[in-house]
């Protein structure tokens, strides 16, 4: 009996000791050409492989098409309820379609929908023709989003995403758009998690079959070309956590949606996305010469961190600013940084880095207080 107790006491400390010593779970292996897991909140990626290579995006290239169109929507530029003609080349644009034709004048919000949810080629075409005049016009204002989102390694060449040369994006830029619409467009990203849509008397169901199989997937847009393979740009959600997943190159429907939900499912079962209480984040540091003795820092945007189920215990934030600060200090200016870090008891994790700003003004001090405080100064060199 005695034997018995050492063993499971020993078992505990080797359970608890390999508990703590874990930094990160190990990540899945899927069978695709590259992806990405990112955190939507705190923008931390939580597992990738091959994420920045240049892969053709076939049809979540809609992505940009749809980011474009709600900001025209959201300036005014663009009406829901505005009829649109529908061109020869949007007839005849062929892949996944809404089978729109001439004859017909559907609404901005149809076609909308017709893209989003059914990956309509002509809706795509109809609505570039629509907002600009002319799909070669609005390929370049998708090229000009895609810079100032900061999509380092995507160019566009259509609206649609068929096969082109010089047309290509990253799993990683994808994770970016999937972030941006989330971001900017609120009140329009529900679209995304439409199973169905029907028009003109035909129902066609969206491709995205993690609506149907993962209970917190949100959308987003799947792509397919012989060239690129099955691709899934995916959203999920579960208590504070928003995910976005990319997949470039899965070789079949079916396996992008069980490699995309094994992805998901690792971030949603495996992490924990929080928000830090202010007081743990703010910091005061010391000025010299200056009417106050010290100002407040704050973060220069509101702070999520995603971290491993069982990690906040170890979770710290370490201030990182030149010393000593010499008045005048103005309010707002960036005055440092503090660093995210889980501090396991055999190794440091840097999570992420947090831009830090000063809350108020300090102005100089008097004669005397500026004597004073180089006196400070030169005591503590």
């Amino acid at each position: 009996m005695v034997k018995m107790a050492v063993f499971v006491v020993f078992v505990l400390l080797l359970s608890s000791a390999q508990a703590t010593e874990m930094v990160w779970p190990a990540e899945p292996v899927l069978q695709a050409k590259s992806w990405v897991l990112l955190d939507v909140r705190s923008g931390q990626i939580l597992a990738k492989h091959q994420e920045k290579m240049r892969l053709p995006p076939a049809s979540m290239t809609k992505m940009m098409t749809l980011y474009v169109l709600f900001e025209a929507l959201k300036s005014g530029q663009l009406d829901l309820d505005k009829r649109v003609n529908i061109s020869e080349k949007a007839w005849k644009i062929g892949g996944s379609t809404m089978f729109l034709e001439p004859r017909m004048h559907p609404y901005v919000r149809e076609l909308i929908h017709g893209m989003a949810t059914l990956s309509g080629n002509d809706a795509a075409i109809a609505l570039a023709e629509h907002l600009l005049g002319s799909e070669a016009d609005f390929v370049l204002l998708m090229n000009d989003k895609a810079q100032l989102l900061g999509l380092k390694d995507t160019l566009f060449q259509n609206v649609t995403g068929s096969p082109s040369e010089n047309h290509y994006s990253t799993a990683l830029d994808m994770a970016k758009l999937g972030v941006a619409l989330w971001r900017d467009f609120p009140e329009l990203y529900h679209i995304f998690s439409e199973k169905s849509y029907s028009f003109d008397g035909r129902e066609q169901w969206n491709r995205n079959r993690l609506l149907w199989t993962l209970p917190e997937a949100t959308g987003i847009k799947t792509g397919h070309t012989q060239e690129a393979g099955y691709c899934l740009t995916a959203a999920a959600e579960k208590g504070d956590m928003r995910l976005v997943s990319v997949l470039f190159g899965a070789s079949s429907d079916v396996a992008r949606q069980q490699e995309s939900q094994k992805l998901l499912r690792y971030g949603l079962d495996q992490f924990i996305t929080l928000r830090p209480d202010e007081q743990d984040i703010r910091r005061k540091v010391t000025v010299l010469e200056g009417k106050e003795d010290g100002v407040w820092l704050k973060p220069q945007h509101p702070v999520w961190i995603t971290i491993p189920q069982g990690s906040q215990q170890y979770l710290s934030f370490r201030l990182d600013y030149n010393s000593p600060q010499i008045a005048p200090i103005l309010a707002g200016v960036h005055l440092g940084s503090i660093e995210a870090v889980l501090r396991y008891p055999k190794q440091n994790m840097s999570l992420q880095s947090i831009p830090m700003l000063t809350e108020q003004a300090v102005p100089r001090a008097s004669w005397l207080g500026r004597k004073i405080g180089a006196v400070q100064l030169w005591w503590n060199q």
